[in-house]
């Protein structure tokens, strides 16, 4: 493999990392402060994109897409934590599980109810289409060089809100001793939809800019939402610089995984049996390297000590 194509393959697994923060990030915050493993989120991610594609065929404006993908998935995790997510909270993991499993269904067949079965799809803008020359002559699309940029900014963002901002002081609270916090007089319940709200919008955005990616369907948020979890194993729960680092950890292993290891084989196997082989290792690739993370780290990389 060429240098070029190497690291326009390294561009994209970045590009793919910050997706993937994004979805990781409010779900290690949900999970962090209220303590609720929320099977629900890739639906978040499929509102959001489903939002985003309806929006920008009425208007033809990706920004008011974006806007619209922001406020449907707060808007949906509002209303879940409200109606359902808040009657979990003192319930056992199992009680969790199932009840959000159900949710999955209920928004899947709702989905389906108001766009069809049918795939949408979610045009990149002309300002962001074409390829940009980058150093050593790459030319790499104006679009993921955008998604990489916002999701770093975002990131930032969220960073500064977390350690610097009195709404941070209160979320990292409420991760460490909630009983506290709320005896010292914050509202704990509005805190929690707060942050509730917070990470489906997180999820919602992601599943817009995936969106002009790939086709937007009913279902699209469950294998996401898989890799999610895997990224906040590696970093460690309830930690968003561990989900942060896990999702580059995971983007950057998978992507250069499916680009090196068919090429990797093919010195001693066949063309055929080389892609076979490689395929199948670079999808098992983010597992193993999750299984290794554990080994030696249980909690994850940046997981608090318990």
């Amino acid at each position: 493999m060429s240098a070029v194509l190497l690291i326009e393959q390294a561009l994209n697994g970045l590009q793919f990392g910050v997706m993937l923060f994004l979805m990781a990030a409010g779900l290690t915050l949900i999970f962090g402060v209220m303590g609720l493993i929320n099977l629900a989120h890739g639906s978040l991610y499929m509102i959001g994109a489903f939002a985003a594609a309806w929006v920008a065929g009425l208007t033809g404006s990706f920004l008011l897409a974006l806007a619209a993908s922001l406020a449907a998935a707060a808007v949906a995790g509002v209303l879940i934590e409200l109606l359902v997510i808040r009657r979990l909270y003192d319930r056992d993991h199992l009680d969790q599980v199932l009840a959000t499993f159900a949710l999955i269904l209920i928004l899947s067949e709702g989905t389906r109810w108001v766009f069809g079965s049918f795939p949408l799809y979610l045009d990149t803008p002309d300002w962001l289409s074409g390829t940009l020359r980058l150093p050593f002559g790459i030319d790499y699309s104006r679009y993921r060089l955008a998604m990489i940029g916002a999701g770093l900014v975002i990131a930032a963002a969220l960073f500064a809100m977390i350690s610097k901002t009195r709404l941070g002081i209160r979320i990292r609270a409420g991760e460490n001793d909630r009983e506290m916090i709320a005896a010292l007089g914050v509202n704990i319940s509005a805190l929690y939809t707060l942050v509730f709200a917070l990470g489906a919008a997180l999820a919602g955005l992601a599943g817009a800019l995936i969106g002009a990616i790939q086709s937007v369907q009913v279902g699209m948020g469950e294998p996401v939402l898989i890799l999610a979890f895997v990224v906040i194993v590696i970093g460690g729960i309830g930690s968003i610089k561990g989900a942060f680092i896990g999702a580059l950890l995971v983007g950057l292993t998978d992507t250069l995984g499916r680009a090196l290891l068919p090429s990797a084989f093919a010195t001693f196997l066949e063309p055929a049996a080389a892609n076979s082989v490689g395929a199948s290792l670079a999808s098992m690739a983010i597992y193993i390297l999750m299984a290794g993370v554990l080994i030696f780290r249980p909690r994850g990389l940046f997981g608090a000590a318990t």
